[in-house]
């Protein structure tokens, strides 16, 4: 059931939209801001909220990478596929973050941390390889440069560092 604050803040961002489905990745990330992901029951609720079918609501849940259809890590860290990334050494980092985090692509460490997730293409196709954790860009990435990103997110002090 939807919470009163997220009942409010959807029809907020109704008013944004001339049809409540255009409201739909808006309203699930509502919901994601506050419970860290977007469970079935969830979905259904947020149906129900636009008017429209559980079904047309999930397929839009699942399409957009930014949103979560199972629990995450405290911190999510997205790293690009794209062709641009891989062949900048994409392969390379995500080798090593697997290793590092001890988790394959699309796993959660065991610590509740951090979960790794592929993503298509972050925009930094000039910059790669590229990853984004919590929303937060950096580029132009080397082992050393990955290894302080996790330290400084693992210590919390994501918010104090420069990214090229």
């Amino acid at each position: 059931m939807l919470s009163d604050q997220e009942r409010k803040r959807i029809e907020e961002e109704l008013t944004h939209h001339e049809h409540k489905r255009g409201a739909v990745s808006e309203a699930l990330l509502i919901v994601q801001e506050s419970r860290g992901w977007v469970s079935d029951e969830v979905v259904a609720d947020v149906a129900a909220a636009l008017d429209m079918s559980v079904d047309d609501v999930d397929g839009i849940a699942t399409f957009y990478d930014l949103i979560f259809r199972r629990p995450v890590g405290r911190h999510v860290i997205m790293i690009c596929d794209s062709v641009s990334c891989w062949v900048t050494g994409e392969e390379k980092i995500l080798g090593h973050l697997t290793t590092r985090l001890g988790v394959e692509l699309g796993g959660t460490t065991a610590d509740g941390e951090f979960t790794l997730l592929p993503v298509g293409c972050l925009g930094a196709c000039d910059a790669g390889p590229a990853l984004m954790v919590d929303g937060e860009l950096f580029d132009h990435l080397t082992i050393e440069k990955t290894d302080q990103i996790i330290a400084r997110y693992r210590n919390g002090k994501h918010g104090t560092t420069s990214h090229g």
